[in-house]
């Protein structure tokens, strides 16, 4: 038989591969970028760049010790990078993922401090109750945020900064006055013994909270694109005023939003408290929670606001994070150089994600105005 003149069908690449592929390739060229500045000021500076960027990656990734604390850092990160990236998805910029995590601590520790004079919580049942708590403050926490937009049209960015520090002078309070360690005053009561989450790795800071932290992201990637809230929260992101023509609220949207934020920081908060030795409690002036929350905005800009994204991104700046220990003793990098060579790279790998986001704002604004016109 004679061969036809049909054309041959060309097999593509399914959009969302494209798409993985094209921002994992934005995110090696931001890094790769954010290493050669950072070697060019070691280099200035007199530091062997080389030996420097060994001790920051290989510890972090090869040692099994130094893996260990990769992993537990990027735990609360991934979790306060979900509380970012639902509310872009929204179409909210909320910040709050720092005071609610604050609250979620102090909810375990309350919890904690039960458990010292009721024994029942001294169990499993004790690590329940304070991460349901915990949950519980931050969901509260973010919904005063949600209710100021909702209501009263607060721009979530202004509420969300001074809710971020009403709750760190309230946490402060319950630390100095109601639920200080009588034997340690620079932290609050310790978590009891069997009220803890268990060790991954004997030995090391890994705890179970890592478990909860991939549980709960996988979980909003599942929420987000395989049921109907997340198409209604996700459609509203895209442009508010189509969504409501199509029936959608974006009001409830932008409510969920918060909600699914709380839950996220909030288990940040209480895993940090339930399953970080040596101190299982918060220490003074929130020293081993601040921060947190800010991480993980820069973890959700790398990982482009998406959950499996925000995974492999709060691994990456958790290893920036362990790995700094090392370039000190390691390579003789002081601190103050090694948070300058870590703050480069980290905005590095955040620029993609930042201009992204400035992108899809902007083409909303226009298609709000187009279809304002209309």
């Amino acid at each position: 038989m004679g061969e036809t003149n049909e054309p041959r069908r060309t097999e593509r690449l399914p959009e969302w591969l494209v798409e993985g592929l094209l921002r994992l390739g934005e995110s090696a060229i931001a890094l790769i970028v954010g290493l050669a500045i950072g070697a060019i000021i070691m280099y200035v500076t007199g530091y062997d760049a080389w030996l420097a960027y060994k001790s920051l990656f290989g510890n972090s990734f090869l040692d099994s010790y130094g893996f260990t604390i990769t992993l537990s850092y990027a735990a609360p990160i991934m979790l306060t990078g979900i509380t970012f990236a639902v509310g872009v998805r929204a179409g909210l910029f909320n910040i709050g993922a720092e005071g609610q995590l604050y609250m979620g601590a102090l909810g375990a520790v309350i919890v904690g401090w039960l458990a010292w004079r009721i024994g029942i919580l001294d169990s499993v049942l004790g690590v329940l109750v304070a991460y349901t708590f915990g949950v519980l403050l931050a969901i509260t926490w973010a919904y005063i945020a949600a209710i100021l937009k909702v209501k009263r049209g607060v721009h979530e960015v202004v509420s969300t900064i001074m809710l971020n520090w009403i709750a760190f002078w309230i946490v402060e309070y319950f630390r100095v006055y109601l639920i200080y360690n009588p034997s340690d005053p620079s932290k609050t009561i310790s978590m009891p013994p069997h009220a803890r989450l268990p060790l991954l790795v004997p030995d090391t800071e890994l705890s179970a909270a890592l478990i909860v932290a991939i549980a709960f992201t996988l979980y909003t990637y599942y929420l987000l694109w395989y049921t109907v809230t997340g198409y209604e929260l996700r459609a509203s992101g895209l442009n508010p005023l189509a969504a409501r023509y199509a029936g959608i609220k974006p009001e409830k949207a932008m409510i969920t939003s918060f909600i699914v934020g709380g839950i996220a920081s909030g288990l940040a908060g209480a895993g940090e408290v339930l399953g970080r030795p040596p101190h299982y409690a918060i220490t003074t002036g929130l020293s081993n929670l601040y921060g947190l929350g800010f991480d993980g905005i820069t973890v959700a800009l790398i990982g482009a606001n998406h959950p499996v994204g925000i995974i492999f991104s709060a691994i990456l700046v958790g290893a920036l994070k362990a790995g700094s220990r090392y370039m000190q003793i390691a390579a003789g990098v002081p601190l103050e150089m090694v948070r300058v060579v870590e703050g480069i790279i980290i905005v590095a790998l955040a620029v993609p994600g930042t201009l992204r986001m400035v992108r899809e704002y902007l083409r909303r604004r226009r298609e709000l105005a187009e279809l304002e016109k209309r």
